[in-house]
């Protein structure tokens, strides 16, 4: 009986040791991976801290230039913004439009400025479009007034047209409306290209060039036909 008793006792003590060794089981398994977290953490950590540490010192150290370096910017760029609040200043000015015929025409100058909300005043001012045949044309000057709303360009001082058809066309002033194509000037002009030589006291022109009348006295000279 006693033999009984002691064999069911052992076997009680190994059916309640199994939860107990599953228990330790799983905990080793647990501490195993912290411990491999662990590791990894140090690991980076002794690579990176040292990089942020020397980054921070640099910047400790490089923080005055950058500081300086900074506000010299800044004092420059609100030095350019008051002379160019002041003066109205434009340089590369670019203005670009349609005309009455669906032909869009550029002006450019080297610099503009405004002198009131419509009215600006440009230093070489170019002007370019192409006509209704296809034939691009160019104007040039030393100096322009160039009304934005009614797109009207005074130009004056050396005063160039260029066709791409070789007529070039020299005047001292001139007036150009962008949007109907209609320019007249009062000055001695003088005209040159495949046709010949022309020189007149003064010109208008519609549809942008396509067509031209010369005041007089004016004095053509023609070029005889190539056989």
């Amino acid at each position: 009986m006693s033999l009984v008793l002691e064999r069911e006792t052992k076997h009680e003590a190994r059916v309640n040791d199994r939860p107990l060794a599953r228990s330790l089981h799983r905990r080793r398994k647990i501490s195993a991976r912290a411990f491999e977290r662990r590791a990894r953490a140090i690991f980076w950590l002794k690579r990176v801290l040292p990089a942020v540490a020397l980054i921070l010192l640099s910047l400790i150290v490089l923080w005055p230039e950058f500081r300086h370096i900074t506000e010299q910017g800044r004092a420059a760029l609100r030095r350019f913004n008051t002379r160019a609040s002041l003066s109205g200043l434009i340089v590369n000015a670019h203005y670009r439009g349609v005309d009455s015929h669906g032909q869009t025409y550029t002006v450019t100058a080297a610099t503009a400025r405004q002198v009131t909300p419509d009215l600006v005043s440009l230093n070489e001012p170019k002007a370019d479009t192409v006509l209704s045949g296809g034939t691009w044309v160019l104007v040039t000057a030393d100096h322009g007034m160039y009304q934005q709303h009614q797109s009207v360009l005074d130009l004056w001082g050396h005063v160039t047209l260029y066709r791409d058809d070789g007529i070039t066309v020299h005047t001292g002033t001139a007036t150009l409306d962008l949007k109907s194509g209609f320019g007249a000037g009062n000055h001695v002009v003088s005209a040159e290209g495949p046709f010949g030589t022309l020189d007149a006291n003064g010109f208008a022109v519609g549809d942008k060039g396509s067509m031209a009348q010369f005041t007089g006295p004016a004095r053509l000279v023609l070029n005889a036909k190539r056989q």
